[in-house]
Order: structure tokens, then sequence, then C-alpha cells
């Protein structure tokens, strides 16, 4: 995976634990593409799947999504 095939994405919603909730996530720039046109559901790297909605760069980026992209990176 390359820093070309994956972008930040977060949603609004809360949930109980919170946590991810928190976080800018990674997702396949592919599928942020088909979640803007038809609203479908994305899953992050760290296994996170919600429909984004809300602006990526005002939460900082969830440790484990980082931490995985980190050991893809060639």
């Amino acid at each position: 995976m390359s820093d070309r095939d994956t972008e930040l994405l977060e949603k609004e919603e809360i949930l109980e634990d919170g946590d991810h909730e928190r976080h800018s996530h990674y997702v396949k720039k592919d599928k942020i593409v088909s979640s803007a046109v038809m609203g479908n559901a994305v899953i992050a790297l760290c296994g996170k799947v919600w429909v984004p909605s809300r602006a990526p760069e005002k939460f900082p980026v969830c440790p484990t999504c980082k931490a995985i992209y980190e050991k893809l990176k060639p």
C-alpha cells in the first residue's frame, strides 16, 4: 500500500467505547470515492467500519491505523 492508496477519514457518530471516534483513520482511496458518491461504509486499517461524514484534519490519526500503515510501507 502506498501513500497514494490511503487517505484519512472520520465520522461524526459517537459509539460507546468512544476511542475510535476521536481519531481520523486510514482508508483505501478508491473506497473513499465510492463512499462519497454512493454513501457506502468504509473499513479503516484498524478495522473500524463507518460512513465518513466529518473533516479528518480536525482529529489526530488513529494510532492503530498509523502503526499498521507504517508496517505496510516498503
